[in-house]
């Protein structure tokens, strides 16, 4: 999944000057900062370099598990076209462009974003190629929500692990009094970032939320560590994004964990793909997160006729009919 060509283009400018040694070593600070979860008072994105190396070499792979996610609202809710966004830790406007791509007749975004840095970067990016009334507003996400109008959509992607477990809470019942509709929290895919969304998803049960995707139950989560949900996409690497990170491979896999909750039910699959399919000759054995709550592996051969050939065709992340 590639960003939308305007956003490509316009991250190319504002990148085709910066010195290559600068930007590898603020791509490598960021990075160090993002896998140990630094929770030390400093944005993680607090200088303009710090974003400019996000840009490089986070964005594509932070856009393709957003845009997954709200593909996967999409499915399950085939009639929802929101008009409103409220985007809370907002980035460079990561969640605006992936809904925009989905959702091209979104008319309203207000996006809440801390860093000075990361605002200037994203109105400059969103300013001649977006036809969404946007506003830009600084803020931290623990405090200053009291004073926003709810949205259709509202969505707060790769921001918990920055803040502290005890603000959790009252930050989710913030961000569901905001919901008119759906409410989409995305965390790395990692199994502090599974425990994350999965501490969000007991709350929002408890609030009456209907969770559409990705478990297709309301159920506790039936996987136990050292196992975690999580889902992956292949995300192609630009030449400067394999300059900043010193990358051989030419692609890499961004590994993501979401919940999507609404105020509608929804009739939900019977399963969820909760890992790579692994096919063979005349077999494919899915592990799937089951309708009753279950989770396991099924085995199925050519010899389950119409059901074989679907399976076959289905990928890691993908929903799963009878």
């Amino acid at each position: 999944m590639e960003l939308p060509i305007p956003l490509r283009q316009g991250v190319e400018r504002l990148l085709e000057k910066v010195p290559l040694p600068t930007l590898k070593q603020a791509a490598k600070t960021l990075s160090d900062r993002y896998r140990a979860e630094l929770r030390d008072g400093r944005l993680h994105m607090a200088e303009e370099m710090a974003v400019k190396a996000y840009l490089a070499t986070r964005l594509p792979a932070t856009y393709a598990a957003v845009r997954a996610s709200l593909d996967a609202v999409s499915e399950a809710r085939p009639d929802y076209a929101p008009k409103t966004l409220l985007d809370v830790g907002a980035g460079p406007g990561t969640v605006l462009w992936a809904a925009l791509d989905l959702w091209p007749d979104l008319e309203q975004a207000v996006l809440i974003e801390a860093s000075a840095a990361v605002r200037r970067v994203g109105e400059a990016l969103a300013t001649e190629a977006m036809t969404a009334r946007i506003a830009w507003l600084a803020g931290d996400v623990t405090i200053d929500l009291a004073d926003l109008k709810p949205a259709e959509l509202v969505s707060c992607a790769y921001v918990l692990d920055e803040i502290g477990p005890a603000s959790l809470p009252k930050l989710i019942d913030r961000l569901w009094h905001l919901t008119d509709d759906t409410l989409l929290v995305v965390e790395p895919g990692t199994p502090a970032g599974w425990q994350r969304i999965l501490a969000v998803r007991r709350h929002l049960i408890e609030a009456g939320a209907h969770v559409l995707a990705p478990c297709p139950h309301e159920a506790p989560c039936p996987l136990a560590a050292p196992d975690w949900c999580h889902f992956s996409r292949r995300v192609a690497r630009s030449r400067l994004h394999r300059l900043a990170k010193d990358a051989d491979v030419p692609w890499e896999d961004e590994k993501f964990i979401y919940v999507a909750a609404s105020r509608q039910a929804v009739a939900p699959p019977q399963a969820r793909v909760i890992a790579p399919p692994k096919s063979g000759s005349g077999k494919v054995l899915l592990k799937l997160c089951e309708k009753d709550g279950s989770a396991g592996e099924r085995l199925l051969t050519k010899r389950d006729g119409d059901v074989f050939r679907l399976a076959r065709r289905l990928d890691w992340g993908d929903s799963a009919g009878e």
